[in-house]
C-alpha cells in the first residue's frame, strides 16, 4: 500500500508553500495532460501489460548454472536494476555463505579498477554477463562487453553460454554479433527509454535470475498506472507530484531533495535522481523556445544524511522542496536496550526500538524544515514488497510525464546525454 501525505505546503506560507487556491487552480489541466501524454506514443505505461514469462523461462533454464550474474551497463541500463537489488535482496547478500540464487554484481562504469577487481570476486567458467543497452552503441558497454569477450575467448570458454544481450531491435551492431554467436537476446521495447526501462527486461531479468517475483512488480504498477490515469486530483499522485514541483519551482525551488528513511530503498533514489534530471533538463520548449528548464535531484539518506546535509536543508538558501520516502514497517525491529537509563544522556532512548526512532527522526526533520518554512511532502510505504516497489516506479515514471506537460518540454528525448557520446567517439578517433 502506498499513500501520500502532510505535504505541508499550506502550513508555510505564500511565499514558500502553495495555497488551495494555487492548487485549484491547475488542477482542470489534469485531463489535457493525460490527453497529450497518451498522444506520445511512449511505452513505458504500456509495457506493465506484457507477461514476465520469458525472464522466469530464462531464468529456471539456468538455474544452478552460474554462481554470479555481472550486468554491463550504465544509466538507466543499471540504475533499476541497482534499486531493485538493494530494496528486495538481503543488503549483504553477496556476502552470505548459504545462496540459493547467483550473486549479482553491477558494473555500471568504466573505471579499470573497477573491471579488473571484479576478477578477484568471480569465478568466470562460472559467471553470467547480461550485457544491457537501449541504444546499442553506448561506448561504455561496448567496451566492457568487448572487454570480457575477450577474456573468454583467452579462456576457451563459448560465447554463448555466457552472455544475454538485452538492447533495441534496431541494435545492428550488437544482434549481428548474437546471430553470430548464438547469445539470447531480449528486447527493450523501441517506444521505452532507457530510463523509463526497469519494467522491462532490463530490470525483470536480472531480477528473476536472482529470485525476485517479477509478476508482482508488474501487478503493482499496473495498480499505480489506474491512478494515473484517473482525471480525479485525490487519485492521481503523478499529477499531484508534478503539481508540486511546477508550481514550487515558480518560487524558486529548482531542487528536488528526495529523501528514503530506509536504508533499502537509498539506491531507488539514485534511479529517481536519473529519471528527473535526464527527462526535466532541457534547453527547448517543445515550440522550439530556448528556455533551458530543470529541476536539480539529489538522493539524500535518512538519517545518515541529517548528520551532513541538514545544516544547510534547514538554513541555507530556501531552493528545495523535499519528498520523503517513508517505510511505516521494517518488517523486524530491535529495541534498544535500557543500559545506563538514568543518565540523561541516553534516558530518552530507554525502551525504544530502531525502527521507532527512524519514525520519530524523519519526523523531527519534517518538523525542523516545516519550521523553516521549508516545503516537503511525504509518501509512505506499509511495507518493501515487489508490488509496492513496482508501484513506486509507476508513481515517479508517471510524475514525469505530468512534469514534461507543466514546463511544455519532451520528457522523452536526451539531446545533451547524446551528444557527448558523439563527442567521445569524435575524440577517440582522434587519438
Amino acid at each position: 500500500m502506498l499513500t501520500l501525505k502532510n505535504n505541508f505546503l499550506e502550513k508555510i506560507g505564500a511565499n514558500h508553500g502553495l495555497s488551495p487556491a494555487e492548487i485549484e487552480k491547475v488542477k482542470p489541466r489534469i485531463r489535457e495532460y493525460l490527453r497529450r501524454i497518451r498522444m506520445r506514443n511512449q511505452g513505458f505505461y504500456e509495457i506493465i501489460d506484457e507477461s514476465d514469462a520469458p525472464y522466469v523461462a530464462f531464468a529456471k533454464s539456468i538455474k544452478g548454472k552460474y554462481e554470479s550474474v555481472v550486468v554491463l551497463g550504465i544509466g538507466g541500463s543499471a540504475l533499476g536494476t541497482i534499486a531493485i537489488a538493494s530494496a528486495m535482496k538481503h543488503l549483504f547478500e553477496n556476502e552470505l555463505l548459504k545462496k540459493k540464487t547467483p550473486k549479482l554484481y553491477i558494473l555500471d562504469n568504466v573505471d579499470p579498477n573497477l573491471l579488473a577487481e571484479i576478477e578477484d570476486v568471480i569465478d568466470c567458467k562460472k559467471t553470467l554477463w547480461i550485457v544491457v543497452t537501449k541504444s546499442g552503441k553506448t561506448p561504455e558497454t561496448l567496451a566492457q562487453f568487448s572487454h570480457f569477450k575477450n577474456l573468454l575467448e583467452q579462456k576457451k570458454r563459448r560465447i554463448n553460454e555466457h552472455f544475454v544481450i538485452i538492447t533495441d531491435k534496431n541494435a545492428d551492431f550488437l544482434r549481428n554479433i548474437a546471430k553470430k554467436e548464438k547469445i539470447p537476446v531480449f528486447d527493450i521495447p523501441e517506444n521505452v527509454g532507457g530510463r523509463f526501462s526497469v519494467l522491462t527486461a532490463v530490470g525483470l531479468l536480472p531480477s528473476a535470475i536472482i529470485g525476485i517475483d517479477t509478476e508482482k512488480f508488474l501487478k503493482g504498477a499496473r495498480n499505480m498506472r489506474d491512478k494515473f490515469f484517473s482525471e480525479k486530483w485525490e487519485e492521481n499522485l503523478s499529477f499531484q507530484i508534478a503539481t508540486f514541483q511546477y508550481l514550487l519551482s515558480k518560487k524558486g525551488k529548482t531542487i528536488t531533495v528526495i529523501l528514503p528513511y530506509s536504508q533499502k530503498m537509498f539506491r531507488f533514489a539514485d534511479w529517481y535522481r536519473q529519471l528527473l534530471a535526464e527527462s526535466i533538463g532541457k534547453a527547448h520548449s517543445l515550440d522550439g523556445k530556448l528556455i533551458h528548464a530543470g529541476l536539480t535531484p539529489v538522493a539524500a539518506l535518512g538519517v545518515t544524511d541529517q548528520h551532513s546535509q541538514s545544516q544547510l536543508y534547514n538554513e541555507g538558501p530556501n531552493d528545495k522542496f523535499f519528498i520523503f520516502l517513508a517505510l511505516a514497517n521494517f518488517g523486524l525491529d530491535i529495541k534498544v536496550p535500557a543500559c545506563h537509563h538514568h543518565d540523561e544522556t541516553v534516558n530518552f532512548l530507554s525502551g525504544s526500538t530502531f525502527g521507532k526512532l527512524m519514525h520519530v527522526e524523519m519526523d523531527a526533520t519534517v518538523k525542523s524544515l516545516t519550521e523553516n518554512k521549508r516545503p516537503s511532502m511525504i509518501i509512505e510505504i506499509d511495507k518493501i514488497n515487489p508490488e509496492n516497489l513496482g508501484a513506486l516506479f509507476m508513481l515517479f515514471e508517471g510524475s514525469i510525464a505530468f512534469l514534461g506537460e507543466f514546463l511544455r518540454i519532451n520528457a522523452f528525448d536526451q539531446p545533451g546525454v547524446d551528444r557527448s557520446k558523439e563527442l567521445t567517439r569524435e575524440m577517440l578517433l582522434e587519438k
